[in-house]
Parts: C-alpha cells; sequence; structure tokens
C-alpha cells in the first residue's frame, strides 16, 4: 500500500506516465482497511474493547486485508490530495475525509501519533517521531486544530535532541512544510550521514537527502492549497 502511495507521490511531481497515474489513483480510491468491512466495525464496536478507536473512520493498511495503520493512511492521503488538487470528485473527496478523520481520532492524548492506536488496553501509548511526521505532513492543508498545533509542538520539542537519520530526516520534511526554522537540523543531519558510507538503508539515505535539500528543490510531499 505505502509504495503505491509514495510511487504516485513521486510521479505527481512529474507529466508523463498519466495512465499508471491513474491506475495508482483509483486502486488507492479502493483500498481500505479491515475497519471498512461491517463485521470488522461491529466487532470492534461491540466485542473487542482492548482498543479504543472509532473503526467508522478508517485509513489504509500496510498490506491488503489488515488494519489501518497511520504511516501508510498519512501517505494515501498526501498521495490523493496531490494528485486531485485541481479536480477533486466526490469519491476522492470522501476518501481523503475518511484519511483525515482516522488520523484525527488515533492522534495520542498530549499530541502526536503512535504507528496504530493511541490506547491499548486502557493504556495510553506515546507518540512515534516518524509517524507523528509523516501523519502531519498529510494535515498540512487542514484548520490548524489544537490538536495539530500540540502534535507539532511536540515534534519541535523532540527534534532537539534526535540521533536517528531517518527520524531526523522526517522532522525536518514536516517542519519545513509548517514553516518552523530547520536549518540547524539539517546541519545536524549533515553530521549525523557524512559521507553516507555508513548507512546501510537506501530508504533512510533516500530520506536524509530529500531532507538536506528542503528549500532548494520542490517538497515531494507539499500539498497546495
Amino acid at each position: 500500500m505505502t509504495t503505491t502511495a509514495l510511487s504516485l507521490c513521486y510521479l505527481n511531481g512529474i507529466t508523463d506516465f498519466a495512465s499508471a497515474r491513474e491506475k495508482a489513483f483509483h486502486w488507492l480510491v479502493e483500498e481500505r482497511g479491515r475497519e471498512a468491512h461491517w463485521f470488522w466495525r461491529w466487532k470492534f464496536k461491540t466485542a473487542d474493547r482492548n482498543v479504543r478507536f472509532d473503526p467508522d473512520k478508517y485509513g489504509w493498511p500496510w498490506i491488503s486485508g489488515s488494519a489501518s495503520w497511520v504511516i501508510p493512511t498519512a501517505f494515501g492521503v498526501i498521495a490523493l490530495k496531490q494528485f486531485t488538487v485541481c479536480n477533486r470528485s466526490e469519491p476522492s473527496e470522501k476518501r481523503i475525509r475518511l484519511g483525515v478523520d482516522m488520523l484525527l481520532d488515533r492522534a495520542c492524548a498530549g499530541g502526536g501519533w503512535n504507528s496504530g492506536n493511541s490506547i491499548v488496553y486502557g493504556v495510553p501509548l506515546p507518540a512515534h517521531v516518524e509517524a507523528t511526521a509523516i501523519a502531519l505532513l498529510s494535515l498540512q492543508d487542514e484548520e490548524r486544530t489544537s490538536m495539530i498545533g500540540a502534535s507539532l509542538a511536540w515534534l519541535k520539542q523532540k527534534s532537539a535532541a534526535i540521533e536517528s537519520v531517518e527520524s531526523l530526516a522526517w522532522c525536518i520534511l514536516c517542519l519545513f512544510v509548517y514553516q518552523e526554522p530547520v536549518d540547524h537540523l539539517k546541519a545536524r543531519l549533515a553530521t549525523l550521514i557524512g559521507d553516507g558510507r555508513e548507512i546501510r538503508n537506501n530508504a533512510t539515505l533516500a530520506t536524509a537527502i530529500l531532507a538536506l535539500k528542503c528549500g532548494e528543490m520542490i517538497h515531494p510531499f507539499v500539498v497546495l492549497r
């Protein structure tokens, strides 16, 4: 699921491959988390109270047939918003709203997002940096609610001590679109990656490069209003 959304984000920035973009768009509109099925909505509303969320608000799963998760939902929202910026239809708008509502519903009490639910077995879960940054990217054009403000403040506070290359890169990509200062974070990221030879994960390296290029190129996850 995430691969399709990220591919569409990339293709949204170029003028070629219209057929591929259309196919990715229609697949994303139809794909949904397991909660979308009536049986699972009934289960989560009546029988399974170990997790606390509104199953009527669903996003996208990591893989087809599983439940909605924060990061694939956020990428799905970004991809659809970008693709339909000048021509949003009723089906695409409905799918975007469901994804946005799911993210807002599952935010942690103190701001930010965990990877999935915010409460499990009655215990509030802590927010995660990458999930929070990516969720905020998908909400950049939404009304700046108190929850979004609290999540942004949480991410800014956490960014001061992050030593993970990928987490810091996502912080930069997110804070930049919210017009927060990131030059000091970019300098620290450049120090962390050095010449890049020690980074074995290509996705981490690619994300770091995108973060270091913030302000010098079109932001790959910007959503135009």
